[in-house]
């Protein structure tokens, strides 16, 4: 009898059996889903949270840091601008990593950044470094928790493509994606509460330390592989399958694909800009900062809300073209009121709905479209085509906020205004919030207009799965099987079939 090894990769099994599938040959060519695939996406979330504290744990106690560190005010806007800037350059490398080295590597590399970075901002407030050296400490561990942002912010569409089925895609997505401005609103809420006083700056970098190191345990002793022994779904197989730089090369010649880094792209610039520069909008026409501070969570709450329910609703139809052009479109509506009832004096109500609305049908849109970049550009990795969206909504974003804040005015002092009182005089966003409202509807017009699609990876997972699980009645009463067996899989199938049906 010939080697078993000599078997060919494709083959035939022809026996006198039951017409009735057998039960155990039925679930070798089934895919398989694994329990633990929620406990990484538990420590991802985890993960993702803790970071987005740690990138604004500075904005809102902007006043008391500069004072405990001894420097401007300008100089701890640069603890969140550091995101941006180490973001840009950094995410292609992250993309080649996701993609070449894998998700486990990824992950615990990324807990490990975080969690360094945490700790070494936490030893550069004690009051043994003299006060000279407590802020370039500080940048340097905020610098080592910006080098692990692309790290989390890139892996959920890895994550759900390797681990889980396509019935429930959309939903870890958009629960991994979420964590992230979970953990914004926790830092915009605590971050005022633990801060009384300027004494009180490094126990807010002790509590917020403490999660970061739990993370990181987690991460490195409970993620154990990349992939699944057994893929879930018919694209996991070939999650892989295109090269780094073949895959840029097949996207940058994806017009769909590059119509969606544009117009997504500059949905994110814009909610980049809305977050940051929402208390300078409204503090001119009298609205104090915890009222804004209450629209931005508000904003994330909402599009939190949000992106649950449309998740969950995609993940049943399988129409992200038809929710993520639908959801565009309210959202830039919301924004042209925003732009409209900001400027009002006494709307605090209207303020609150809108932005509500901004965020329920924005935020939701994230998850979704990051799905969708992976349906048009299948077999590209995962990871290289959500990276490529988050680098244009970073560099676009650097560009509007430049924009906006050059088409701002001087405005004569008025009573109403809460701006704070730093010598300069006050300035106007109506012009600024009128432009921004403008192009996030051109870029709107453009994605409902030009952007058509197939769903590349469903087609190839049916396929896939039409081929794998055909059962073929012949007239002999037996049953045919058509399997392409492949690797170590392929061989320890191909010996069950020999000793099983053949003994």
């Amino acid at each position: 009898m010939e080697n078993e090894d000599n078997l060919s990769d494709e083959f035939r099994v022809h026996v006198a059996v039951p017409s009735k599938p057998n039960p155990i040959l039925k679930k070798l060519i089934v895919f398989k889903v694994y329990k633990r695939r929620w406990f990484i996406l538990f420590v991802l979330c985890l993960l993702n949270c803790s970071n987005s504290m740690l990138w604004l744990t500075f904005a809102p106690v902007a006043d008391q840091s500069a004072q405990f560190m001894g420097v401007t005010l300008d100089q701890i806007n640069w603890l969140s601008i550091i995101y941006m800037v180490v973001a840009i350059p950094l995410s292609f490398g992250t993309t080649w990593m996701l993609d070449t080295l894998g998700l486990r590597i990824t992950l615990v590399l990324g807990s490990w950044l975080n969690m360094l970075g945490a700790v070494l901002r936490f030893v550069g407030v004690l009051g043994r470094l003299v006060s000279a050296a407590k802020f370039p400490v500080v940048m340097g561990g905020q610098t080592l928790c910006a080098l692990a942002q692309p790290l989390v912010i890139f892996t959920p569409t890895k994550l759900t493509a390797l681990w889980f089925p396509e019935h429930q895609r959309a939903t870890a997505n958009m629960i991994a994606s979420m964590s992230n401005p979970l953990g914004i609103l926790v830092a915009s809420i605590f971050s005022p509460m633990i801060v009384g006083t300027t004494n009180n700056i490094p126990s807010l970098l002790f509590i917020y330390a403490v999660p970061a190191v739990i993370i990181c345990f987690l991460a490195t002793v409970g993620i154990r592989d990349s992939a699944p022994p057994t893929p879930p779904s018919a694209s996991a197989e070939s999650s892989n399958s295109e090269p780094f730089l073949e895959g840029i090369k097949l996207l940058l010649r994806n017009k769909a694909y590059m119509i969606l880094l544009l117009c997504f792209g500059s949905g994110i610039a814009v909610f980049t800009c809305f977050s940051t520069l929402l208390e300078q909008i409204m503090c001119v026409r009298g609205y104090p900062n915890d009222f804004a501070g209450l629209c931005g969570g508000l904003f994330v709450v909402f599009g939190i809300v949000g992106a649950g329910f449309l998740g969950l609703y995609v993940d049943k139809t399988k129409k992200f073209i038809e929710a993520t052009k639908v959801n565009m479109s309210l959202s830039a509506l919301a924004c042209i009121a925003f732009s409209v009832v900001s400027q009002m004096w006494n709307q605090g109500i209207a303020l609150a709905v809108v932005c509500s609305l901004f965020g329920f049908f924005g935020f939701s849109i994230y998850p979704v479209a990051m799905e969708l970049s992976v349906e048009c550009s299948y077999p590209v990795g995962e990871a290289t085509s959500a990276g490529l969206i988050f680098i244009s909504g970073q560099i676009q974003s650097v560009i509007y906020i430049l924009l906006l804040q050059g088409l701002t005015k001087p405005m004569a002092d008025s009573p109403f205004s809460t701006c704070s009182a730093g010598g300069d005089a006050a300035l106007s966003w109506r012009v600024p919030v009128l432009v921004m409202a403008g192009l996030c509807s051109a870029f709107t017009c453009c994605f409902v207009i030009f952007f058509h699609t197939e769903y590349r990876r469903l087609d190839a997972e049916a396929q896939a799965s039409g081929e794998k699980s055909t059962l073929i009645e012949p007239h002999s009463g037996g049953v045919i099987i058509p399997i392409k067996p492949s690797g170590q899989t392929g061989k320890w199938f191909q010996t069950f079939i020999h000793h099983s049906f053949f003994p």
